[in-house]
């Protein structure tokens, strides 16, 4: 890995640019483009986000990137077959620790404390439906109040009787 990110650094520099403007360029992070001109492959999470940043670099400086990425997936291939298969092991009884197994859930197996809870989505819901109503209420009873006695343009009251 350390070759690979030599050979890019080297081009880098042979060409005058700096890291800041091709991580401009090619919209990722200099510190990202620093690991990978000093063959950190650890600062990466995954090893094929790494490979397509290796990839798009090798482009963007004008070198043979398929060849990169071969060098790249023969560091990979090499470096993964040297790990112990105990080494393997401690890391998938970490990965089933870590991960919650999910239980099948029927309406006769479920918890009783999980079935009395009420999303908040509903309760905002209610909340609303009641706050219309209630003004909806208000409204019509102003309403009534007022169209029972009705002025006439001379300021008399005239109640209008509907048929």
């Amino acid at each position: 890995m350390k070759e690979i990110g030599e050979k890019l650094k080297q081009t880098r520099e042979e060409m005058g640019i700096s890291i800041e403007e091709a991580a401009e360029d090619l919209k990722i992070k200099p510190s990202q483009l620093e690991n990978i001109e000093q063959g950190n492959k650890e600062a990466f999470k995954d090893v094929f986000y790494l490979k397509y940043f290796i990839r798009d670099y090798s482009k963007y400086l004008g070198l043979d990137y398929e060849a990169m990425v071969e060098d790249f997936n023969e560091f990979v291939f090499d470096y993964t077959s040297k790990i112990s298969i105990d080494d393997i092991k401690k890391a998938n009884s970490k990965n089933k620790e870590n991960k919650k197994v999910k239980k099948i859930a029927s309406p006769y197996t479920l918890d009783k404390e999980n079935n009395k809870k009420v999303p908040t989505s509903i309760k905002v819901g209610i909340v609303i439906l009641l706050i219309c109503l209630i003004v909806y209420f208000i409204l019509l009873y102003l309403h009534d109040d007022n169209s029972d006695n009705v002025k006439d343009i001379n300021n008399k009251d005239v109640a209008y009787i509907y048929k």
